[in-house]
């Protein structure tokens, strides 16, 4: 196990920066997510971690270890990449033994390592067969068996399931957890998909543009956002976002007037907040649904989706277009419908006229 640290951490392409002065420290023995849209620089993150990237400024540790100028093969790391990278021409057994032999190992090391990993990933009935004759979730596996046979610090995936069918998504999804829970070992996980994220990390770093909005559990993520854009990337479907007027604020409460001009008490503190200003109300899909509340609100449904043991309502609601309600599978609601939702108001958020939060008191929870 290894703490991993990035200190005022760089990027720069040229002119271009990508990488803003990251400050961070990861645990030792965590699973720590690295999550945000295409291009925020989550990939350029873990391969600055990696040594495959220099770093422009700043400095990475691991294990305590300032290992900035130290080569990738020597950092104490192995890194599972989208693409498998597996030799075509190699055994399961020879791909996993690889890095192994490279670095001088015997023989009888090298196949009792892989003997070990191949058990660990239920791969021991495959050791003979070569890449073309594995399904793609196989060779993840080999690939992954790969990292576990080198016994590092750290292990690295780099967006590691998106080639691979829903279904293989979600089996090898939980066969990382399993392997983590296992191996006790520190992993960092790059990934597109906040579903990804909220399921399998024990800490998860938002990214975007380069810089990193917020770290935190899954949890505390999806219950306290420090902004917008937070609060818009984590949970799915994301949340509503309603434009309002503050009418008042203190450090229990905010009064806010709804674009039909009734007001709402939203439970936050919202002590600097400026009566007149404008700010977003923000309603989890989940809490738009519910049967009691302090408010209403009235929705037009335009699309039902019906998923068996939930129903999706979608329609235009408070000025927002594609306004998304989660309610109970055999929910009645049509296309077409016109009905009022009733919005528990301390389970509200409310962000300022810059996208930053007034903060819920901790105990607000779904």
């Amino acid at each position: 196990m290894a703490e991993v640290e990035l200190r005022k951490a760089f990027k720069r392409y040229g002119d271009a920066e990508v990488i803003h002065g990251v400050d961070m420290k990861l645990p030792s023995g965590e699973f720590i997510v690295f999550v945000g849209p295409s291009g925020c620089g989550k990939s350029t993150l873990l391969r600055m971690i990696a040594g495959l990237e220099e770093i422009s400024d700043g400095s990475v540790h691991i294990k305590g270890r300032d290992v900035t100028e130290v080569e990738a093969v020597d950092r104490g790391i192995a890194m599972v990449f989208q693409s498998y990278a597996l030799y075509p021409h190699m055994t399961v057994a020879e791909n996993m033994g690889f890095g192994l032999r490279m670095g001088g190992a015997s023989k009888e090391d090298v196949a009792a390592k892989v003997g070990v990993a191949a058990k660990t990933l239920q791969l021991e009935a495959l050791l003979d067969r070569k890449p073309k004759n594995l399904s793609g979730g196989q060779r993840q596996r080999v690939a992954i068996g790969r990292a576990i046979v080198r016994n590092p610090d750290v292990f690295l995936f780099d967006e590691p399931l998106s080639n691979l069918d829903a279904e293989l998504r979600v089996e090898m999804r939980l066969q990382i957890a399993q392997l983590h829970n296992e191996l006790n070992a520190t992993m960092i996980y790059v990934t597109h998909d906040q579903v990804e994220a909220m399921t399998m990390a024990d800490k998860i770093v938002v990214l975007k543009a380069g810089y990193v909005e917020q770290i935190g559990s899954p949890l505390e993520l999806y219950h306290h956002p420090d902004n917008l854009f937070v609060a818009g990337f984590i949970g799915s479907p994301r949340m509503n976002f309603i434009e309002v007027t503050v009418r008042e604020g203190s450090d229990t409460h905010a009064v806010i007037e709804l674009p039909d001009n009734t007001t709402a008490t939203v439970s936050v503190d919202a002590s600097r907040a400026v009566a007149g200003s404008t700010a977003t109300l923000g309603i989890r899909p989940e809490d738009a649904g519910s049967d009691t509340g302090d408010f209403t609100l009235p929705i037009k449904i335009d699309v039902v989706e019906r998923l068996g043991g939930s129903t999706f309502l979608y329609g235009q609601c408070g000025g927002m277009k594609h306004f998304v309600v989660q309610r109970p599978g055999m929910d009645a609601t049509g296309h077409g419908d016109s009905i009022e939702l009733t919005i528990p108001a301390r389970r509200c958020y409310l962000f300022d006229s810059e996208g930053l939060a007034y903060q819920r008191p901790q105990t607000v929870e779904s």
